[in-house]
């Protein structure tokens, strides 16, 4: 029988681990995290890792157990999840999987399987330099005259991905696109109630982005900052949104303003993105994070007959 998987998605800020762990109470469930970033140990204030009191009991499973530095793919992370999803069931629990690094949800939700990529460093550090010189926006052009479809999910921002998709066509003769057709050949083991967390005023998720980046510099984000980009091993994961904007400031060449409003900026932009690949990936239903009142009910009415029908 396959196993019940919720999936709670939503942009940064939208509150969707707040009632990630509510739900966890009304259905006695566990939360995998689908984070990028929150997978490192050392970084809690910049992720926006929930603290033990937010967790308030509810196990929390993929958060802060890799040190800096170390290298983690959407292969890892994949066998690493359906791992974990697979004891919470075994031990009768609802596993609730949530987060907002989209691509790491469909590997888990679509059971994908990967090739593990070990790239090219050369050609990475190439790629990276082309990137500086002549912007991301050049680089996605690039890619998208050999794999548009992979092209038209990013955005020239985003570096990283953009340089990964070529790095992984220069070295292996495919493109991701390609790699994630091969890879679906195993069908999911699971049966899904896909949700993701939406906003009727984007202004308020913008009002709610605002709020979280003050109150993550009275928490000491600078700190976390400063020790992420001075690791050796942790170059990648130092271009992180809610990090590498401060690094003008701490240099001195912007002022705290400067840097808040950049942060602010970036951050908006990037739940613009996450907002638009959960919309157009099918499967997901919308709950609005602005009708606070009915928001975690609507959840639990759909997770409950999600339940029935199991």
């Amino acid at each position: 029988m396959p196993i019940p998987l919720v999936v709670l998605a939503g942009p940064t800020a939208s509150g969707k681990t707040a009632l990630a762990i509510e739900l966890c109470r009304r259905f006695d469930g566990e939360v995998v995290s689908a984070d990028s970033m929150q997978v490192y140990e050392d970084l809690h204030i910049g992720t926006a890792r929930p603290t033990p009191a937010e967790m308030g009991g509810i196990p929390h499973h993929l958060m802060g157990f890799l040190p800096l530095g170390t290298a983690y793919s959407v292969a890892k992370y994949a066998a690493d999840a359906h791992a974990v999803i697979a004891d919470i069931h075994r031990r009768g629990k609802l596993p609730i999987l949530c987060g907002g690094t989209g691509l790491y949800m469909q590997a888990v939700m679509e059971n994908l399987t990967y090739e593990e990529q070990s790239g090219d460093r050369a050609v990475r550090e190439e790629l990276r330099a082309r990137a500086e010189r002549e912007g991301g926006a050049a680089l996605l052009e690039e890619l998208r005259a050999v794999d548009p479809q992979t092209a038209a999910r990013l955005h020239p921002n985003d570096i990283g991905r953009i340089v990964r998709a070529l790095e992984i066509y220069r070295t292996t003769g495919r493109t991701i696109t390609e790699q994630n057709e091969l890879s679906r050949r195993i069908p999911s083991p699971y049966r899904t109630c896909a949700l993701y967390l939406d906003f009727h005023d984007r202004q308020r998720l913008y009002d709610r982005i605002d709020r979280r980046a003050a109150l993550m510099v009275e928490a000491g984000v600078l700190d976390e900052a400063r020790k992420l980009r001075e690791h050796p091993d942790a170059e990648t994961v130092a271009q992180a949104i809610g990090y590498k904007e401060w690094y003008p400031y701490l240099d001195g060449r912007c002022s705290y303003e400067e840097a808040l409003d950049e942060l602010c900026r970036a951050t908006r932009r990037y739940a613009k993105r996450q907002l638009s690949w959960f919309r157009n990936r099918g499967g997901f239903t919308p709950l609005f994070a602005d009708d606070v009142e009915s928001v975690t009910e609507t959840a639990a009415r759909a997770i409950t007959q999600f339940l029935k029908n199991d």
